[in-house]
C-alpha cells in the first residue's frame, strides 16, 4: 500500500464508535471537554443575498431628508405666507393697548350762567392679579420701613397701601387671585393718580380715567335736574332729557406696549381726540326756584299737606323759570331712591277742579253762546235736562249771578246752566286746543299726558259731559293746567312751553332751542274778557282774596278737586292758578297741594303761598307795579 500523502486521502474516513461519547460534525473538530451539547447546525445562506449595499442607504437617506426639509419648508411657507399676516395681526394685537379718553360731560347752567351739574375728574384704580403674581420687588423700597418689598402681592400692597390709604394687608387680600381686572378703589382725585404714576407699577396697577357729576346747588331743583349713572350716562330729569347734548364722543388712542406696559417708542399710534359735550343752558331761574321750594315746604309743614308744586311761566314766552316740589331732594345724596323719582308737576295727574271752569268760559264766549253779562238763577242744587244733578260746594240761597260772577263765585251749578248751551264736541275740543290729553313739550321723562274722555265716552256716560265744564271727569298734570292760564294771558296764543334755552359747545358757540310751537287757541277779544273776569276772583268778592299782591292786579281761579287713591277712597287737591300783573301779563304762577289738613279750599291754603311767590317774582324781574285801575264786571244782577 503506497504511503498517506499529507492533506489527502484516497480511502474513505471511519466513524468512532458510538462509545466513545463524542459525535462528530461534519467540517468541525470536536469540543474538548467530551461534555458539551452539541450545536444545531447553521442554516445555508440564501441563494443570491450579500452584504448591504452603501449606495442604496444613501439613497434612502436622501429621501427622508427631502422629506423632513419639505415639511419643514411647507410649515414655513404656512406660517410666513400663508398665515404670515394673521399672525402677526395676532401678535401685534397682543402688543396693542387702547386708553379711552372719557368725553367731558357738558354742564346744566341756569338761566343766569350758575351751575347747577357739573363734572370733575376722577379715576379708578385697576389690579391685574395674574400679573402681579410675577412682582419682584427687591428694585423697590419701603417707604415705611426702608426695606425692599416683598414679591407678588404684598409687595404691591406695601408699595401702594400708603397712597390708597389702606392697610397693605387688607390690600394685599384684594390683589390676591388670577383676575386680570379688579377694581381696588373708585373716585380717585388726581392728585392721588399722579402718586400713583409715580409708583411705576403701570404693568400690574393702571388708573382709569372717569368722571364724576357733582350738583352744586344741591337741593335747589333736584327732581327736575336728575342724575347719571356710574357710566355718566343721564338717567332722569333734565340730565337724561338731553344726554344726547350733554354727553359728547369719547376719545380713544391705540398704541403698542412692551410688557412692562410702557408704550414701545416708535410704535404705530392711532388717536381719535375725544369731544366734549356741550352745556346746556335752562330757562329756570335758581332764585326763583329756590324760593318756590323753601316756600312749598313752609306750606306743607301749615296745612299737613302730603306734598306741593309749583310752577313759575312767563306768559311772553312760555319759558319755565321755576317747576318745584316740596321735599328736599339732592342728587348728590344716592342713599335714597328720591332724586329717580322725577318732578311730581309733570308725572302726577289729578281732576282740575274749578281752575277747568276757565275753559268753559273761553269756550262760551269764543262760540258766542254767552256775554260777561249774561244772566243766571244759581241754586244750590240743579237738575240738568238730561236727569243729571249737580250741587255747589257751600249751601246757599239761590243767587242772581252773572257769567262773570259765576266765575267768582266758582259755582258748579251755574257753570252746568253755561254749558248747556255748548255742544257736546266743542266742550272736548276745547280741553284739547287748551292742551289737555297729550305731553306738555317740555320733554322731562315720566310725564304724563293726562286722561281725557273721548266722544264714545259721552254716549254711554250721562254725567261726564257736564263735570268736564267744572274740571272733573279729565285729568292732568300740573304744567298743562298752568298753561290754560299762561295762553289766556297771551292773549289766546297758546305757546308750547319750555325748559331748554339752548346750548354752548366747547368753543363758546351758542345754539338756541328750537322755535316753540304756537297755536291761536281763542280770539284775543275772548282772552282779555276771560282775564277780566279772573280778576273778581281775587277781589273781596272772589274765593281767593289771599292771592293779592301788594301793587300789583292780579287774575287768578282757586280749585279744589278729588283724587281718587290706588287702594279707594278719595283726598283733595287744592290749588291757586294766577297770572300777574292783571293789566300787562308777565307771569303765571301755580300752586298745588296734596292732602292739605287744615283746610282743603285753594283760596285758603293755596292762595297764601302764590301771593309770596308772585311777589317775589315780580320784585327779582324788576316788574314795574300796576299804574290802572281794575275794571270788573258786574257778579249779580
Amino acid at each position: 500500500m503506497a504511503p498517506r500523502t499529507s492533506g489527502t486521502s484516497s480511502a474513505p474516513r471511519k466513524r468512532a464508535p458510538a462509545s466513545a461519547g463524542v459525535t462528530r460534525t461534519a467540517g468541525r473538530t470536536p469540543a474538548r471537554g467530551g461534555g458539551a451539547p452539541p450545536r444545531s447546525p447553521r442554516p445555508p445562506r440564501t441563494a443570491g443575498r450579500g452584504p448591504g449595499s452603501p449606495e442604496r442607504r444613501q439613497r434612502w437617506l436622501v429621501v427622508v431628508a427631502v422629506l423632513v426639509l419639505t415639511v419643514f419648508v411647507g410649515r414655513l411657507v404656512q406660517v410666513q405666507v400663508v398665515n404670515g399676516p394673521a399672525l402677526a395681526a395676532e401678535a401685534q394685537a397682543m402688543r396693542l393697548s387702547t386708553d379711552v379718553q372719557l368725553a367731558h360731560r357738558g354742564d346744566i347752567l341756569d338761566a343766569n350762567g350758575r351751575v347747577l351739574a357739573t363734572s370733575v375728574d376722577r379715576y379708578t384704580v385697576v389690579g391685574d392679579q395674574l400679573a402681579i403674581q410675577g412682582f419682584r420687588g427687591d428694585t423697590k423700597v419701603d417707604k415705611a420701613t426702608g426695606q425692599p418689598v416683598d414679591d407678588g402681592a404684598l409687595g404691591i400692597a406695601q408699595l401702594l397701601g400708603p397712597v390708597l390709604d389702606e392697610p397693605p394687608a387688607e390690600l394685599a387680600a384684594k390683589l390676591n387671585g388670577d383676575d386680570r381686572y379688579v377694581i381696588l378703589k373708585r373716585n380717585v382725585v388726581p392728585e392721588v393718580q399722579r402718586a400713583i404714576a409715580e409708583l411705576g407699577l403701570q404693568a400690574y396697577v393702571r388708573t382709569d380715567l372717569t368722571s364724576r357729576r357733582t350738583y352744586p346747588a344741591a337741593e335747589v331743583a333736584g327732581p327736575l335736574v336728575g342724575f347719571v349713572d356710574r357710566e355718566q350716562t343721564g338717567q332722569g330729569g333734565l340730565e337724561r332729557a338731553y344726554d344726547d347734548v350733554l354727553s359728547g364722543t369719547d376719545g380713544r388712542t391705540v398704541f403698542e406696549r412692551g410688557l412692562d406696559g410702557v408704550p414701545i417708542p416708535g410704535a404705530q399710534v392711532e388717536s381719535v381726540p375725544a369731544v366734549p359735550g356741550s352745556d346746556v343752558e335752562l330757562t329756570i331761574d335758581e332764585d326763583v326756584q329756590w324760593k318756590a321750594e323753601e316756600l312749598l315746604d313752609g306750606a306743607v309743614s301749615a296745612t299737613g299737606a302730603k306734598y306741593a308744586m309749583a310752577i313759575v311761566q312767563d306768559t311772553r314766552t312760555s319759558e319755565v323759570l321755576a317747576v318745584a316740589d316740596s321735599g328736599d331732594v339732592d342728587p348728590n345724596d344716592r342713599s335714597t331712591s328720591a332724586v329717580a323719582d322725577g318732578s311730581r308737576a309733570v308725572k302726577d295727574v289729578f281732576e282740575p277742579g274749578s281752575t277747568g271752569k276757565v275753559i268753559t268760559m273761553a269756550a262760551a264766549l269764543e262760540g258766542g253762546y254767552w256775554t260777561p253779562d249774561s244772566q243766571f238763577r244759581v241754586p244750590y242744587r240743579y237738575t240738568a235736562p238730561n236727569g243729571e244733578s249737580f250741587k255747589d260746594s257751600h249751601e246757599h240761597a239761590e243767587q242772581r249771578l252773572t257769567l262773570a260772577g259765576v266765575l267768582a263765585h266758582s259755582s258748579n251749578t251755574g257753570t252746568v246752566q253755561i254749558g248747556e248751551k255748548i255742544p257736546e264736541q266743542v266742550r272736548l275740543d276745547y280741553l284739547k286746543k287748551f292742551g289737555f290729553g297729550a305731553p306738555s313739550g317740555l320733554g322731562l321723562p315720566g310725564e304724563s299726558a293726562g286722561i281725557l274722555p273721548d266722544e264714545a265716552s259721552f254716549a254711554s256716560d250721562s254725567r261726564t259731559p257736564y263735570t268736564i265744564l267744572f274740571g272733573q271727569g279729565v285729568a292732568v298734570n300740573a304744567m298743562q293746567a298752568t298753561q290754560v292760564f299762561s295762553t289766556l294771558a297771551n292773549g289766546g296764543v297758546r305757546v308750547e312751553p319750555s325748559l331748554y334755552a339752548g346750548s354752548r359747545d366747547s368753543d363758546g358757540t351758542f345754539t338756541p332751542g328750537p322755535e316753540p310751537e304756537t297755536t291761536r287757541v281763542v280770539s284775543e277779544k275772548t282772552a282779555d274778557s276771560v282775564m277780566r273776569m279772573l280778576e273778581s276772583v281775587t277781589s273781596e268778592e272772589g274765593t281767593a282774596k289771599n292771592a293779592q299782591v301788594p301793587g300789583y292786579r292780579v287774575a287768578g281761579k282757586t280749585g279744589t278737586a278729588q283724587m281718587w287713591l290706588p287702594g279707594g277712597g278719595t283726598t283733595y287737591m287744592a290749588s291757586f292758578i294766577g297770572v300777574a300783573p292783571a293789566d300787562d301779563p308777565r307771569y303765571t304762577v301755580s300752586i298745588f297741594l296734596r292732602s292739605p289738613q287744615s283746610s282743603i279750599y285753594g283760596g285758603v291754603v293755596a292762595a297764601p303761598v302764590f301771593s309770596d311767590l308772585m311777589g317775589y317774582t315780580l320784585q327779582k324781574r324788576d316788574v314795574p307795579p300796576s299804574t290802572s285801575a281794575a275794571d270788573p264786571y258786574e257778579l249779580e244782577w
